[in-house]
């Protein structure tokens, strides 16, 4: 990674524009072109650098609930209940963890009774107890605002 790959990631965490070509604008105010930014992006994504590159919305500006939720499911289970939870729209990501809860997954919904839907469903699909479902909804917020900084 050299200076420029620097840069350009600086400039897709902090200085992102909100225009019909952002990529354009970006690329103009770091002197390239967009090609050579493309590239530069789409290495980086290979690279595993990059892993996303999109908006992050406040959902509870527009009166939207979270929660964080987990399931316990067997190891053979885990692919499966993988797909099941991530074909909700509403799970906005999930992870693997080494504990006796396995799945860790976020969701955002227009209300709590849409939460607790979702969480049955998953459950009846998994054929899971009632105790191998958690529900953790948010109680107090802490928001962290994680930038990178990237050696030049």
């Amino acid at each position: 990674m050299d200076e420029l790959d620097s840069s350009i990631l600086e400039a897709l965490q902090n200085d992102f524009p909100l225009s019909e070509k952002p990529y354009g604008i970006i690329a103009k105010n770091l002197g390239i072109s967009c090609n050579d930014l493309w590239e530069r992006i789409e290495r980086l994504t290979k690279d595993g650098v990059i892993r996303r590159i999109g908006v992050s919305l406040d959902s509870r500006k527009f009166s939207y609930k979270s929660t964080l939720a987990a399931v316990s499911v067997k190891s053979e289970l885990v692919e499966k209940a993988a797909e099941i939870i991530s074909g909700f729209p509403q799970v906005t990501h999930s992870y693997l963890r080494d504990n006796t809860f396995n799945i860790w997954f976020t969701i955002i919904a227009q209300d709590d009774h849409q939460i607790v839907s979702i969480l049955e469903q998953i459950r009846i699909a998994l054929s899971l107890e009632v105790s191998e479902v958690l529900n953790l909804p948010v109680k107090r917020l802490f928001k962290l605002d994680a930038r990178f900084k990237f050696p030049n």
